[in-house]
């Protein structure tokens, strides 16, 4: 007779979240792919930052579609791009123990969410990676050959992309697992948080106050998880061991100076050494004195 005082192991709970805004057509794809991930128990939550109705009424098909799998729809009106925003709310609401985000154009091969939850560590975060289709293969995807798996094979892959880049190929995650994880040790790519492909324990994320909110398009993400490694949570590669294909699109809201702006502010936070933003899941009147003012660097064109 088992003992029922006897500690029972802890379930850890995971929620893959998915910023959108207005791409219906790809959201659709990405909500595809979640829905044939196998050996793995996940919720999803998509982080909308201002979408119209035609996102909403997929979500509201979605919503019996993707069941069993339980999703939630959390959206803030579109004031310009804010997505860092609703990712602080998505992580804040949140009841999960561990987040795994991706974008809203990317689609994950079905061992995608195992492959994160296998694995997640103690102290650390994991950084992936992604393929960016060329903009004709977005004529190429269809439901039938994302649901097939077909979409993932490396002879489709390289149809889109060509042999000419055997980085991104590995991408394809097509290695035996040991061999990919050696070289992603070897790999002397920086081990940044890449929003489009990452994840890490929810008490770690908010530990740093989430993202910064004052930062725009453009190395947005990449800051968070500089604050994360100040913090002492490090990142871990998993480049060659999960497939993400990532659908292109226009970008109305990119701006080259505040791209430059943003990668200048994240190499004063890494020199800095701080781990908390003012700016983040909590709001502080003022920030502390050891943080750097992103606004000064804006201002001074740096």
């Amino acid at each position: 007779m088992s003992n029922p005082t006897a500690t029972q192991p802890s379930i850890v709970r995971t929620e893959v979240i998915v910023s959108t805004y207005n791409n219906p057509m790809a959201l659709n794809y990405v909500l595809l792919a979640l829905a044939g991930q196998r050996n793995a128990d996940f919720s999803v939550c998509v982080a909308d930052d201002g979408s119209g109705e035609p996102t909403h009424a997929l979500l509201e098909s979605w919503s019996r579609r993707l069941s069993p799998i339980p999703l939630r729809h959390i959206w803030q009106p579109d004031d310009g791009f804010r997505k860092n925003t609703i990712l602080n709310k998505a992580i804040n609401s949140s009841q999960a123990d561990y987040l795994i985000f991706i974008d809203g154009d990317c689609v994950a091969r079905p061992d995608f969410i195992a492959n994160h939850i296998a694995r997640r560590t103690e102290g650390v975060f994991l950084s992936g990676g992604m393929i960016r289709l060329p903009d004709r293969s977005t004529l190429a995807l269809s439901e039938q050959i994302i649901a097939s798996g077909e979409v993932f094979r490396l002879n489709w892959i390289v149809a889109q992309i060509g042999l000419g880049k055997l980085s991104v190929l590995l991408k394809a995650a097509v290695l035996p697992m040991a061999l990919a994880s050696k070289l992603e040790w070897l790999s002397p790519v920086k081990r940044t948080w890449n929003g489009a492909n990452s994840s890490a324990w929810r008490r770690d994320l908010i530990a740093v106050n989430g993202f910064d909110e004052s930062l725009k398009y453009g190395a947005e993400d990449v800051e968070m998880g500089v604050r994360l490694n100040n913090y002492g949570v490090v990142g871990q590669h998993i480049r060659y061991s999960t497939c993400l294909l990532h659908i292109e699109h226009l970008r109305g809201y990119a701006d080259a100076n505040i791209v430059q702006r943003n990668k200048a502010y994240v190499r004063e936070v890494r020199k800095s050494g701080i781990d908390w933003t003012a700016n983040g899941i909590v709001k502080l009147a003022a920030r502390p004195a050891a943080e750097i003012e992103y606004d000064q660097l804006l201002s001074s064109g740096r």
